[in-house]
């Protein structure tokens, strides 16, 4: 996927106070109606046009795919269509959400944090309605897998929003992140170690291409040789530690936190091993690195046309958490690249970070702006054969020339 292909999010719109779930704007006293057929899961609708098929092109009518991550913090939704090597992003949605808030302690989503996500939900139900999506994937992860009231949860999704949410366990979502940053593995690598630093988990894959590697884009996943999850991410390690105020000395105590889980996963000395060997790089994908890579670059406003894809030395990565560490939590949230939503999770973030370095150092990180959304478009689309030669309006051959008789 390159950059050309895809659009920057757009930014959210604010919410009607009088919008209600399930109801017409204008009409907030209306009996409510039945909710719509749920949508969600691995949904397809068929579409028909004089024979065509829906291809690649960059019609408006031309149909889309709908992908929804819904995390711990976050709550994102791309909506794209498909061209000729990748696709095209048609909208897109993301508002931090803190669905995850508070579970580690309670076990239990709380109803402030959920009627923040129903709202949001809201809002990507009018996106997905406002385009000709043909099949769409909707997944919730770590926090959901986590409250013991997800299926209550679920429901209200379902009732009030007409979502039909699938909880994906650790390794689909492994497997997404993998797919979905398939186009920043150097391809001279020998192996890749990537990680997605999430709310609530934090989720790491070894990729090993000592056997080669695979050539369908949807299918990068199959090239996972170990794959980890970690009960820690930046919601769940800022409510223990703290976030807004961090010293030195608990930064510290963050990352051992974090270094601990990971000293106790099976395997990490087979990878340390080919680390040291082999010509391996890590490439995150997590708004903690793309933090450090804005940082990094000393942009005043975040641009993602310079973030995703950037290469970082190990040393830089470090120079950036310095940085990072040194500005207040007001700082923070005058940052441009942070904000006040994120200005209490980044340093989690980077604990975490801090803590893969030093169990795997290597020389250079690639920074992925990019992840499950993505993962599950590619998916999505590599199962419709999208890119594939023989799916579509086939290429006229030119008539090959008779061969020449005697008289030439």
């Amino acid at each position: 996927m390159t950059d050309e292909d895809r659009s920057a999010d757009l930014p959210p719109s604010d919410l009607d106070p009088g919008l209600r779930r399930g109801r017409g704007k204008d009409a907030p006293d209306a009996p409510a109606e039945a909710p719509p057929d749920p949508v969600g899961g691995r949904i397809r609708r068929s579409w028909r046009t004089s024979g065509k098929r829906f291809g690649v092109g960059r019609r408006a009518d031309a149909p889309a795919y709908a992908a929804l991550d819904l995390g711990t913090n976050n709550c994102r939704l791309l909506i794209a269509q498909p061209t000729p090597r990748s696709f095209r992003v048609v909208d897109g949605y993301s508002r931090i959400v803190r669905l995850g808030e508070a579970v580690s302690r309670t076990g239990r989503l709380g109803e402030d944090a959920i009627e923040r996500t129903l709202e949001a939900l809201l809002q990507c139900r009018d996106r997905i309605e406002n385009h000709n999506v043909k099949a769409s994937r909707l997944i919730a992860t770590e926090a959901c897998r986590a409250a013991v009231n997800a299926e209550e949860f679920l429901g209200r999704v379902r009732e009030e929003i007409g979502f039909a949410l699938e909880i994906v366990d650790h390794r689909t979502e492994a497997e997404l992140a993998v797919t979905g940053c398939a186009d920043l593995v150097d391809r001279q690598a020998t192996g890749v170690l990537l990680f997605d630093i999430g709310g609530g988990s934090s989720e790491l894959a070894w990729l090993d291409f000592r056997g080669g590697r695979p050539r369908n884009r949807g299918k990068m996943a199959a090239a996972i040789r170990s794959w980890w999850s970690l009960p820690v991410g930046v919601v769940s390690i800022a409510e223990q530690f703290g976030g807004h105020h961090v010293t030195p000395e608990s930064f510290e105590l963050m990352v051992a936190h974090v270094g601990n889980r990971l000293s106790q996963l099976r395997g990490r000395e087979k990878l340390a091993r080919a680390v040291r060997t082999q010509h391996m790089h890590l490439v995150g994908t997590s708004g903690t690195v793309t933090t450090l890579a804005g940082l990094h670059l000393g942009l005043e406003r975040y641009d993602r046309s310079r973030v995703d894809g950037l290469w970082m030395q190990d040393t830089q990565i470090a120079e950036a958490t310095q940085t990072l560490l040194g500005m207040s939590f007001s700082s923070r949230v005058a940052n441009a690249c942070i904000g006040r939503d994120r200005a209490d999770l980044v340093i989690p973030g980077c604990a975490i970070l801090e803590a893969i370095r030093r169990q795997w150092p290597c020389d250079r990180i690639r920074v992925a702006d990019r992840g499950l959304r993505e993962g599950i478009l590619i998916s999505l689309m590599a199962e419709d054969r999208v890119w594939n030669r023989g799916n579509g309006a086939r290429r006229r051959r030119r008539p090959r020339p008779s061969p020449a008789g005697p008289d030439g």
